[in-house]
């Protein structure tokens, strides 16, 4: 295959099946790719490690008991999001869902009597932590969650990582101190 001169415009196509045919990528040349057999069980391995290691690494959620009832408890979280001025994008019922799909899926187990997840956005806050690390997307939305167990009923947020994202934490903690001395 003829090179084309510099200045002539090449299709995307042409490029790739030049940039194939000399195994050039952004101007690197390689090697066929070969893998010995160890290099691809360490791999593994360490895939798996890390996949078995996420879960005992997740912190504990933020708990505070609420003296009330558990609509009491919703509609101080509901009120809490809201006179801060944010939206509640959405409310999941967690627990009725639970509860209506038990049987389904083989379990009689009752998990809790009542749960609600309230989820909403800061667009202060989030810009604020995606401009620091645009990969904080993935915390987005933030949820307060009520729960009721055996008559306790408790307000609780996730916990999140060091760095920007306490930012957020800060403003769940907020909102969740508040709904619980409502």
């Amino acid at each position: 295959m003829k090179s084309p001169k510099v200045g002539t415009p090449v299709s995307q196509r042409t490029c790739l099946a030049k940039n194939a045919k000399t195994k050039k990528f952004s101007g690197l040349k390689r090697g066929p790719e070969k893998f010995e057999q160890g290099d691809y069980q360490m791999r593994t391995v360490f895939a798996a490690l890390a996949l078995l290691a996420s879960p005992v690494l997740a912190d504990s959620p933020i708990l505070l008991p609420y003296d009330g009832s558990f609509d009491d408890a919703s509609f101080a979280v509901e009120s809490a999001i809201v006179d801060r001025g944010l939206v509640i994008d959405f409310v999941s019922h967690v627990g009725d869902m639970l509860n209506r799909t038990g049987a389904d899926v083989g379990s009689g187990a009752k998990i809790f009597d009542a749960a609600n997840i309230f989820l909403f956005c800061s667009a202060v806050v989030s810009r604020e932590v995606m401009e620091a690390d645009p990969s904080n997307i993935q915390h987005c939305p933030y949820g307060i969650f009520v729960t009721e167990m055996d008559g306790t009923v408790m307000i609780g947020h996730k916990t999140y990582p060091d760095g920007p994202m306490q930012k957020v934490e800060s403003l769940l903690k907020e909102i969740a101190k508040e709904a619980s001395e409502f």
